[in-house]
């Protein structure tokens, strides 16, 4: 259906992928993977048309229509969120608009022999062949079973965008895209602001109505669910696996381990032959023997093997004076804009040394307690932050409040300190920051990057109280992994937001559930909580 041609991608002499080739094929369903950096969004934009390669091309058959969601974006502010969406049926009414212009034109010309006359007959007829071979469908109704789908409320749909969230407004062109029923969508992280029961219906929705998708995404769940294709972008070039994500990680540690034996052969091959030539190099009888190895060696293309998984490194948090025995206490909280309660009398006891996960759909109030209990809004009621309490707040813009003009070393260096100063090359290499990387500019980075980042400042202070809102939103899943390591061995107090069920299982012991303007207290860890709630896994929480 759609293929790319030898695609290569330089900046500024550094080579980022060259010799890409595949083919997108109807109800391919394919995961784009790789680290952060390696090139993934590049790709997908130049699929998307959006950005061009610096050498090959993208084929697209001229009837095929790409749709393609960013990581970033707003949508203009001036209609509502059902106008707004209805946008997606923007080429069909001006089609339907043609048509019945060029209808009133030929009903009112009399030149009927020229060739203007003529053409306006060719055009009308092409039109209406493309407008009546679309199947009709009831548009205001496919508008609204879509939005409901992404999690918006019947009252919603006449609301102005610009009261939305930046996630909520995500879901709008996400909502437009699905509408358009495109050959190929392109999806850039589209789960990052959705809370779980829209990332099950837009998985199912995938599934089962869309034609071929490909997708970059961090959440484990998500990608196994939908994906039967697996392309990896690695150190510059692609490998394609007829595989789901959790099939290919299999694969992939086989293909490392056929690298290496091959890696390791062939460098013993080059010590050996490097030893005659340096044994033999003034030897006359073994003149030609020497030069055919030296032409050998001069035309060996050397193995690479991949970058090495680095989810086993351990990170550990510096220690930090000991906190009160009660770090956050909450006691009849109730918040409201408006007419609109977000809940109401909610109260909250975290220990010390307690990992306590908060869950729940957005909109419900999750975010809007992280942020009264660190004093960011007004509200009724009482929150008191214990004695001796030391905090490392990640909220949901952490990335955004970096000072770009820094390079990534200098970020790290300046809050660094005692030992953990000879270390910072080594923690910005686990992070998947080396070499020249280290160098680039906090504004050149990429949003996962970024977020990186800003987790490593939080992991470098001293704290004992974490509060952390969506932290593994634009993070790879060996990244994750290393974070829910860290987190797992930290002696302080978690209070952590996430809509991650991967990231939750086996780190938060205690489920704070936001519902129906009430919180609500679980004294388990999230797989007794679903056992409790006769729940199958976290995609259900919230129904």
């Amino acid at each position: 259906m759609i293929t790319v041609n030898d695609i290569a991608v330089q900046f500024g002499g550094t080579t980022l992928f060259s010799g890409v080739n595949f083919s997108i094929n109807e109800n391919d369903k394919i995961a784009l993977m790789g680290k952060n950096g390696a090139g993934k969004s590049t790709l997908l934009k130049i699929i998307a048309g959006v950005s061009k390669p610096t050498s090959g091309s993208v084929a697209v058959p001229k009837e095929a229509s790409i749709a393609y969601l960013p990581q970033h974006l707003l949508t203009q502010d001036n209609a509502t969120v059902r106008e707004e969406a209805s946008k997606a049926f923007a080429e069909l009414f001006s089609m339907k608009a043609a048509i019945e212009e060029i209808n009133e034109q030929l009903t009112v010309r009399t030149d009927y022999e020229s060739d203007e006359y003529m053409k306006l007959i060719e055009r009308v007829s092409e039109l209406s062949e493309k407008f009546y071979s679309i199947e009709e469908v009831n548009y205001d109704a496919e508008v609204e079973k879509i939005l409901k789908g992404l999690g918006f409320t019947q009252t919603d749909l006449d609301r102005p965008t610009s009261e939305f969230s930046g996630g909520w407004r995500m879901r709008i062109e996400l909502a437009k895209i699905l509408l358009q029923k495109p050959d190929l969508i392109l999806l850039d992280e589209p789960t990052n602001h959705m809370d779980i029961e829209s990332i099950q219906w837009l998985e199912e929705f995938l599934i089962n109505s869309a034609k071929a998708v490909m997708v970059i995404s961090h959440d484990r769940a998500f990608v196994d669910a939908i994906t039967n294709r697996t392309i990896e972008v690695t150190m510059g070039r692609i490998y394609d696996y007829k595989a789901k994500y959790s099939d290919y990680l299999v694969l992939r540690q086989d293909r490392r381990a056929h690298q290496l034996k091959a890696y390791e052969e062939q460098q013993k091959m080059i010590a050996e032959t490097t030893e005659f030539i340096e044994r033999f190099k003034g030897t006359y009888s073994k003149t030609l023997q020497v030069q055919s190895r030296v032409k050998m060696l001069e035309k060996l293309d050397i193995i690479q093997v991949d970058e090495v998984d680095t989810s086993a490194l351990r990170l550990k948090f510096p220690a930090a004076p000991r906190s009160g025995q009660y770090p956050v206490v909450v006691e009849g909280m109730t918040k409201k804009y408006g007419d609109h309660v977000v809940f109401h009398e909610a109260n909250m006891v975290i220990e010390r040394g307690q990992k306590v996960a908060l869950v729940g759909k957005n909109g419900e109030g999750k975010s809007t307690m992280v942020k009264a209990i660190m004093q960011e809004l007004d509200f009724e009621g009482k929150v008191e932050i214990g004695h001796n309490a030391k905090i490392g707040y990640f909220a949901q813009n952490q990335a955004s409040l970096l000072d770009e003009n820094l390079t990534i070393f200098e970020t790290i260096d300046r809050i660094a300190e005692g030992d953990i100063r000879t270390q910072i090359k080594n923690i910005l290499g686990a992070f998947m920051f080396s070499g020249d990387d280290i160098q680039k500019k906090v504004k050149v980075l990429s949003g996962g990057e970024k977020t990186r980042l800003a987790m490593i400042k939080l992991l470098l202070e001293p704290v004992n109280l974490l509060i952390l809102d969506e932290p593994t939103n634009h993070l790879d899943m060996k990244t994750k992994d290393i974070i829910k390591d860290a987190l797992r061995d930290f002696e302080g107090t978690v209070l952590l937001v996430s809509h991650d069920r991967d990231f939750l299982d086996g780190l938060a012991e205690k489920v704070f559930e936001f519902g129906n303007k009430r919180v609500k207290e679980h004294f388990e860890d999230i797989k007794g909580f679903l056992a409790h709630k006769k729940m199958e896994n976290l995609r259900d929480i919230e129904k």
